[in-house]
């Protein structure tokens, strides 16, 4: 799975890590702002390479910041601009191409630190719209671009003083004539860094313990669910026979031979840097979706369909970068949520018991135990960004409202499954160009499920056996395919993305 999540073309995050921990805090950059009740501001002089020589650059940085959050709260520097004033023997070079007009691109590394744990984001595609050049003589100290734009959140993972500082800047400077075309050279790209060492943040923040993330709450206008009626139930979901349109062929065979790499590399006495795990704070995030399909009854010959699930997500418990065998592997956990139970819609279906009794029964798949877990390992020396993602769930069913040909069979409030049974989904997709499965875009996901044997069926006479011998599997034969189809995730910290709120998939069969 990869980190940046912001639009399926972009090239996925995937950290190359040296010797210094380089950590993204970024995630989504959006609209949204973090409740903020501090404005920050810091002025900072800087040493850029011109042309001409280096020049001396004061840099002033605001952004309106919280005074305090909670560990693993998503903050959102808001109202960022960067001030970047240039004296005029910065601008001679662009006077003598005749410029008229200079403007500017920054990018401006910030560091975030807490405690021990630091790390580097970048505050990029800061843009500073056109400005005139004073003309020669006349007596102006020279220009100031203000940069403005959307910048990445941090989240911190620690309790304690937690600091955001400006470090290092770069300038892309665009100059146009008076009839405004650009000039030959048209732009000119500066890298400055701190003129003196002196520890000046642009903002101090009170990070307080917390429970846990902050996850979103389900939007009240979200798409209707409707629980699938019994005319849902119908032939069973087709099993893939050939790779999803679009999809390397070959991308399953190269995880495998990445995945012995990776394994050898591992047994490497000498290992080196390899592999880095990433502390979660520094890319944690909370995401929200629907997942629809279709589980197989083999002894009943049909379907049941599931969902739609909603599903709170957080992304990124666990995040290894092992450069050595060119992988990503990434661990997230996902929350089903129905009315306010960990379960999935109640779904009613209709079957044909021991192929002639038409058998109506809802159905609801709680899930038990520790939160669903979402593997992702990804290939990231080859091309395509071939990605296998595995989703494992601990489940148990549970039976009501049974009717045999018409009639209402009583089994009582309790008849399930005898234990929780281990629900594995799998999906196969690629980064370049986009196909299959992906957790941040979505897709199928297949696998298959053991039934255990039913317990608390009935009321006055045991009806256990006749549900154990119509649904559940034969010995420990995991023999129900289950094929889901994943919306694209809704990230908290992109609330006006286009796949906000979640959206409810078409299941496919």
């Amino acid at each position: 799975m990869t980190v940046d999540v912001r639009a399926a073309a972009r090239r996925p995050l995937h950290l190359a890590l040296g010797g210094a921990l380089v950590v993204a805090t970024a995630l989504i950059p959006s609209a949204e702002s973090v409740a903020a009740d501090q404005t920050s501001e810091v002025t900072l002089p800087y040493t850029c390479p011109f042309p001409s020589g280096p020049e001396k650059v004061e840099v002033a940085v605001k952004a309106v910041l919280p005074v305090s959050a909670r560990t693993e709260e998503t903050i959102r520097p808001g109202d960022v601009s960067v001030d970047v004033s240039l004296a005029r023997s910065a601008l001679a070079q662009f006077t003598a191409l005749e410029a008229a007009t200079l403007s500017a691109v920054a990018e401006l590394t910030v560091r975030n630190t807490v405690g021990e744990h630091t790390a580097d984001a970048s505050w990029q595609q800061l843009e500073a719209p056109a400005v005139p050049l004073p003309p020669e003589g006349e007596d102006e100290d020279g220009v100031v671009l203000t940069a403005t734009g959307d910048v990445p959140t941090v989240a911190f993972g620690s309790p304690g003083r937690a600091t955001i500082a400006p470090a290092a800047l770069s300038l892309t400077l665009a100059s146009f004539t008076e009839d405004g075309a650009p000039t030959t050279p048209p732009e000119l790209t500066v890298v400055c860094e701190r003129a003196d060492d002196e520890e000046r943040p642009l903002a101090e923040i009170t990070v307080r313990d917390s429970v846990g993330p902050t996850t979103p709450a389900p939007t009240p206008d979200a798409p209707d669910t409707p629980v699938p009626g019994e005319d849902d139930a119908a032939e069973p979901p087709a099993k893939p026979d050939r790779p999803a349109p679009g999809l390397d062929p070959d991308a399953h065979r190269r995880i495998d031979d990445l995945t012995e790499a990776r394994l050898e590399a591992l047994d490497d006495p000498d290992p080196g840097s390899c592999p880095i795990e990433i502390p979660p704070e520094w890319v944690m995030t909370t995401a929200e979706t629907y997942a629809a399909g279709y589980a197989n009854a083999v002894k009943l010959d049909g379907a049941a369909a599931l969902g739609p699930a909603f599903m709170k997500v957080v992304l990124n418990k666990r995040y290894i970068n092992d450069s050595c065998a060119s992988t990503v592997d990434v661990t997230s956990e996902v929350e089903f949520e129905y009315e306010g139970k960990r379960q999935l819609p109640p779904t009613k279906a209709t079957f044909l018991s021991y192929g002639f009794m038409p058998t109506t029964a809802t159905m609801v798949l709680e899930q038990v135990g520790p939160p669903a877990v979402v593997q992702t390992h990804t290939v990231t020396n080859t091309p395509t960004y071939p990605e296998e993602s595995t989703v494992t769930a601990q489940l148990s069913m549970r039976l009501y409202d049974v009717k045999v040909n018409g009639v209402p069979l009583d089994v009582g409030p309790d008849c399930r499954t005898e234990r929780p049974f281990e629900q594995v989904l799998k999906g196969y997709g690629q980064s370049y160009p986009p196909a299959g499965y992906l957790v941040a875009t979505g897709g199928n996901l297949t696998g298959y499920a053991h039934i255990p044997p039913f317990k608390g069926c009935g009321v006055g006479e045991n009806l256990d056996p006749l549900f154990t011998s119509a649904i559940s599997s034969v010995g420990k034969k995991a023999d129900n395919y289950t094929k889901m189809t994943q919306a694209p995730l809704c990230v908290a910290t992109n609330p006006d993305g286009p796949d906000c709120p979640p959206k409810v998939p078409k299941p496919e069969r």
